[in-house]
């Protein structure tokens, strides 16, 4: 029998994460798992109550299962990434990246670009990246297989929406 208590779904650059946790109240067990593997296993914890800090994926980003007492025998659990609640690092993810879902080759492809870093992932690999300037504004090159990729950046012309990014494989827009 297990305690699972919480299940989390983590999308980051490198592929979207499982994040799970038991919590044994009566024996203070706590397991943490990320995509099926245990990283973290504290037996007889005294304490039902506090913190525990792991890392998740490729880029070893920094999370935290926040275990709070509600009533009684009642504990509520939120995870943070990065220092910031699950919900928020998601809003504010969704504004410094982009991501493209496509089918190449009868593989699935997720490609992320990071716009802070100008760093491509797809399927979990940081990809080998060439930019350049190009007349209306960047070219961000790289390789799936034997196919040529980049990703277009041209200013909008308004400022609320900034700059568009668009994936282009072989020619085609995405």
């Amino acid at each position: 029998m297990t305690d699972l208590v919480a299940v989390w779904d983590v999308a980051l650059s490198d592929g979207v994460h499982k994040i799970e946790f038991e919590h044994g109240t009566t024996s203070g067990k706590r397991v943490v798992y990320v995509d099926g593997k245990e990283e973290i296993r504290r037996e007889w914890m005294f304490k039902l109550v506090g913190k525990e800090t792991f890392f998740v994926g490729a880029a070893k980003t920094k999370a935290t299962i926040n275990i709070d007492a509600i009533s009684g025998f009642a504990y509520e659990y939120t995870l943070e990434i990065d220092g910031k609640s699950l919900k928020k690092y998601m809003e504010n993810r969704s504004k410094t990246t982009s991501t493209w879902v496509l089918r190449l080759d009868g593989e699935d492809l997720r490609v992320v670009l990071e716009k802070d870093t100008m760093d491509v992932w797809c399927n979990g690999q940081k990809m080998e990246t060439a930019g350049e300037f190009v007349d209306d504004g960047t070219e961000t090159h790289f390789s799936v297989g034997n196919h040529g990729c980049y990703i277009k950046a041209v200013s909008s012309g308004k400022r609320k929406e900034g700059i568009i990014h668009t994936l282009i494989v072989d020619n085609r827009e995405i």
